[in-house]
C-alpha cells in the first residue's frame, strides 16, 4: 500500500506530524487555536467543510439556506494539509493511519507523531428493521437536503389529480422519531414552514397535514430543565403537533412505522433522531471503550501517549459528559492550548468542562434558554437563542450570511421550489 505523497518518511520539516481525524466542532475548534508553527497539521476527513450543527434544522426548510452554515476547512489555517479521506485503521505501535480516498477508493498510509481522533458519531438505529433504508437522519447538510425535497415532493404528489384521501393523507404525515433537541427543532420547523408558506402554496391539503414526534421516554427534550420540557409539550400541541410518549419504533416499512403499542403510522416523510452510535473506525479500534462503544480518555483528553480523541466518539473515564457542540469545543480548544504549551516545553493541566447551558428552538418565535441561572422561554428566549447563535457562527461570512436568510425568511417567505 502506497504512502500518500507528502506523508510518511517525507516530513516537510523538524515539526511533530499532527494529524487530526474529523471536520467536527472538536477539529475545527482545534485548529483555529494550534500554533502551526509548532507542528506539521494533516486533517483527514471525507468532508471538506465544518457544519455548525445547531442551525442544521432550520436548513430542512429553508429558513437557512445550506452553505450559510458550512466553512470550508483549509480555511481554517494557511499552514494546513488536507486530505479528503476516510481513515479505516489505526496501528498504534507504527504510529501509521490506513486510509482510502473518496472519489477512487485509492488506500494509501499516513504516519503521525501525534493523532487526534475526533470523528464524531453516526445515527443510531437501535437495530430496528428498515431504518438505514427508509428514514432520513439529520447529520449532515446531504441529510438536511433529502428532507427539504422530500418535503416539496411529498406535496407536490399529494395535489395529483385523483389520489385516492388514504394516499393523500399519508404523503402528508410527517413523523419525527426522537424527542431530544434535533428531533423538537425538526418538529418546530416544519411546523413553521407549514403555516407561513406550505399553506398559501397548498390550502386544500393543510387539513390533511400532520406532524408527529415519537419518544421513548415519558417527556421530550429530557436533557433539559423539567418545567421546559413541560412548556415545550404545551406549545406543541397548542401547535397541533401530535406528541406520542413512551412509545419506541418496532420497525420500518417504505410507507409506515410500527409501534410498541401494536399501532402503524403512514408517514410520507419520515425523519430518524435519536441520538448517535460509534463510527465504523472507533468500533475498529482496540483501545479501551466504554459500554457505549466510545473511547475512554483521561482528563487531558488522552487515549494513550500520542493519541487522543475529543467529542461525540470520547468519554472521560471520571467525568461523564454530555454529546454536545459545546463540549467538543472546549475539548478541541483546551488540547490545542495543550499540545502548544507542550511544544514550548510548559506544563499542562487538565481539561475542565464548564457548562453554558442549553438552548432549543421550538416553533412560532419561541424557544428555550436552560442556563445556571436562568430557564427561560419564549419569545426572549427566541431573540437569546438568535443573538447566541450569531456570535458562536465560526465566521465573519458565516454571520452575515445567517443574518441575511433570517431577514429574507422573514420578508420572503421561504422558497418551495424543487430542484
Amino acid at each position: 500500500m502506497p504512502d500518500r505523497p507528502g506523508g510518511q518518511g517525507d516530513l516537510a520539516g523538524s515539526a511533530p506530524r499532527l494529524v487530526l481525524l474529523g471536520s467536527g466542532f472538536a477539529v475545527f475548534s482545534l485548529l483555529k487555536a494550534i500554533d502551526d508553527r509548532l507542528y506539521d497539521v494533516t486533517v483527514i476527513s471525507p468532508r471538506n467543510h465544518f457544519i455548525f450543527t445547531p442551525l442544521l434544522p432550520s436548513t430542512t426548510v429553508g429558513t437557512i439556506e445550506f452553505r450559510s452554515i458550512i466553512e470550508p476547512i483549509r480555511n481554517a489555517r494557511s499552514r494546513l494539509t488536507f486530505v479528503q479521506a476516510e481513515c479505516l485503521g489505526v496501528d498504534a505501535e507504527r504510529r501509521t493511519l490506513r486510509c482510502r480516498q473518496g472519489e477512487d477508493g485509492a488506500e494509501f498510509n499516513e504516519a503521525y507523531d501525534i493523532l487526534v481522533v475526533g470523528v464524531g458519531g453516526v445515527s443510531n438505529t437501535f437495530g430496528v428493521p428498515g431504518v438505514a433504508e427508509h428514514a432520513i437522519f439529520l447529520k449532515d447538510v446531504a441529510d438536511a437536503r433529502a428532507i427539504r425535497t422530500r418535503i416539496i415532493d411529498c406535496f407536490e404528489e399529494a395535489s395529483t389529480p385523483g389520489l385516492s384521501d388514504e394516499e393523500r393523507r399519508r404523503l402528508l404525515q410527517v413523523v419525527v422519531v426522537g424527542g431530544g433537541p434535533t428531533g423538537v427543532e425538526f418538529a418546530a420547523e416544519m411546523h413553521d414552514f407549514l403555516v407561513h408558506d406550505l399553506g398559501k402554496a397548498f390550502p386544500h391539503l393543510l387539513p390533511d397535514v400532520r406532524v408527529t414526534l415519537i419518544e421513548a421516554a415519558d417527556r421530550i427534550l429530557s436533557t433539559f430543565d423539567a418545567s421546559l420540557g413541560e412548556y415545550t409539550t404545551k406549545h406543541f400541541r397548542r401547535q397541533h403537533i401530535d406528541l406520542r410518549m413512551k412509545l419506541s419504533v418496532l420497525r420500518v416499512d417504505a410507507k409506515q412505522v410500527t409501534l410498541s403499542d401494536g399501532s402503524a403510522l403512514p408517514y410520507g416523510l419520515l425523519v430518524w433522531s435519536t441520538g448517535l452510535g460509534p463510527t465504523g473506525l472507533v468500533r475498529s479500534l482496540s483501545f479501551e471503550k466504554n459500554p457505549a462503544s466510545k473511547l475512554l480518555i483521561d482528563d487531558y483528553c488522552s487515549v494513550r501517549e500520542g493519541l487522543y480523541a475529543l467529542g461525540d466518539c470520547a468519554a472521560n473515564r471520571a467525568q461523564p459528559l454530555p454529546a454536545t457542540s459545546q463540549v467538543a469545543q472546549q475539548q478541541g480548544r483546551y488540547l490545542a492550548r495543550a499540545l502548544n504549551r507542550q511544544a514550548r516545553g510548559r506544563s499542562v493541566s487538565p481539561f475542565r468542562y464548564r457548562h453554558y447551558g442549553m438552548l432549543a428552538y421550538i416553533g412560532g418565535d419561541r424557544a428555550l434558554a436552560d442556563l445556571s441561572s436562568v430557564k427561560q422561554s419564549g419569545f426572549l428566549a427566541w431573540l437569546f437563542w438568535r443573538s447566541a447563535y450569531m456570535t458562536k457562527l465560526v465566521g465573519t461570512k458565516n454571520k452575515v450570511l445567517v443574518l441575511f436568510d433570517w431577514l429574507k425568511t422573514a420578508i420572503f417567505g421561504r422558497d418551495i421550489s424543487r430542484f
